[in-house]
This record gives structure tokens, sequence and C-alpha cells, in this order.
């Protein structure tokens, strides 16, 4: 055997601490259209110990088609969480990792899963994290990459890089329980604002580069991406956000009383 070769034996496993960062582990599907990849992705994440799955405006849910894939994770199936959102799927969750096939021209690191999985494992431990994988023929929105701490790249064929969603969720998860089971991972010793509290910040930001002119409609779109992939590599814990939401309002105040000027 290779010396270099590293054996994960039960010796080395933790696992009190291997379970509890899967448990605080959600698998995302965002408006997956084919009901049997959702199944199969169930069934994949019952192999690695997963157990928390959320849809976002599936094409088919419930399905036979679901069932028959999942095999015997039907019951991953029957406690799946359906939302209508990206912010419903999120809250709560303090990390997110989007998984995307394609590297885009954003200011995202991205990383291999057995280099980003250590990250989530080790706030996992604690709180509230997510795996992101978008639709089927075009992956996550630039939107939902916003939304990300984490970009995940799956190292593959430059000639054919293309992944059944199931597949990635397989690869991705065996990467996160490795992580979590190696025993090593420790408490971070600071824990991001979650997603929900980041969401109420931007919106808060947007009213205020309105309020003082500083946006300009056709491009707010675009630069609200690009704030909110610069606070993400940032990571700011929640009480960063409590005061930078305060300048916010002061800032909001000023430009009332007209001690801001064009």
């Amino acid at each position: 055997m290779d010396k270099k070769t590293v054996v994960l034996s039960k010796d080395m496993v933790n696992p009190e601490t291997e379970n509890r960062i899967l448990a605080n582990t959600r698998v995302v599907l965002s408006h997956t259209s084919h009901p049997g990849n959702i199944g199969a992705a169930a069934r994949a994440m019952k192999t690695m110990g997963l157990s928390q799955l959320y849809l976002i405006n599936p094409l088919k849910f419930p399905d036979e088609q679901a069932e028959a894939m999942a095999v015997s994770a039907v019951d991953i199936l029957h406690q799946a969480k359906v939302v209508s959102s990206l912010e419903e799927a999120l809250e709560g969750c303090v990390m997110v990792a989007g998984l995307s096939a394609r590297i885009r021209d954003i200011s995202h690191e991205v990383l291999p899963p057995r280099v980003a999985m250590p990250q989530l494992a080790q706030q996992a431990l604690q709180h509230p994290v997510a795996l992101l994988f978008g639709t089927e023929m075009s992956g996550l929105t630039n939107d939902e990459l916003a939304s990300c701490q984490l970009m995940v790249n799956i190292p593959t064929n430059p000639d054919y890089s293309s992944l059944n969603l199931a597949s990635a969720v397989q690869l991705v998860s065996y990467e996160l329980r490795l992580a979590a089971g190696l025993g090593n991972i420790s408490a971070p010793e600071s824990v991001p604002a979650p997603a929900e509290q980041l969401d109420r910040y931007f919106v808060h930001l947007e009213q205020t580069l309105a309020d003082i002119g500083f946006l300009q409609t056709r491009h707010t779109t675009k630069l609200m991406q690009k704030l909110r992939r610069l606070y993400a590599r940032a990571r700011p814990e929640q009480e960063e956000i409590n005061i930078l939401r305060g300048i916010l309002t002061v800032t909001n105040e000023c430009a009332t009383k007209g001690r801001i000027k064009e």
C-alpha cells in the first residue's frame, strides 16, 4: 500500500461528531425537472448518512418515478421539504456550498470537494449548512451562486464534464462524510451570519443605495450580485451584520435630513 494513502479506520472515526455534522447538512435541489433524479439523489444521500432534502419548486413531486429510483431511501423523500424559494431552503444556514460544473467568470474561489467539504463540516459541527445543486440543464443561476459562501467544482474529464445530478450528490456527500469522520473537525472560531439575516441586510443595503442616489436602475441587479459575492468572501458574523445595518440606518437618516449631498 502506498504510504501516502489515508485509511479511515473505525478507531479514527468519532461517531458523535460525524452524526452531528451529517444531521446539520441539508441537500438543496433547485428546480429539478426529472423526478427520477430526485429519487436517485435521495438514495445517494442515504448511503452517506444524510437525511435532510429540500426541493425548490420541483417540476414533478411527489412522483412514482422518484420513489422507484429511491429504492430503500423513500423515507428521505417522504420527509423532504418542498419550498417555493431559495430563501426558504437556506433559512438558518450559516454556510452554503454551491455545486457548479462550469467555471464562471466570478470572484468566488472555486474549490474541489475534498478541499471545500472540511470547511463546510467545521461549520456543520454546530450550525445548519447546505449543499446547493441547480437544474439538470443549466445548473445554478447567478443569483443562486451569489448566495453561496463556497463554490465547488468536481474535477472531471474536460472533454466530457457533465455529471448526472445524483452522481454529483453522491460524490460530494461522500467527501463530506469523509471529512466528518476523520475526527479532527473542531468548532470554528467565528460563525457566519445565517442566510436570512444576510438577505435582510441586502434588502436594507439596496434600499439605502437607492435612497442616496447611488444605484442606477439598469445596473441594479448586476451590482447587487457583485456585492453579495463580496460579502460571501468576507463571511461576516451576525454582530458584524448588525453593525453594518446600524451604519445603513444612520446613512438613511442623514440622507433624509439632507446631510448627504449628491
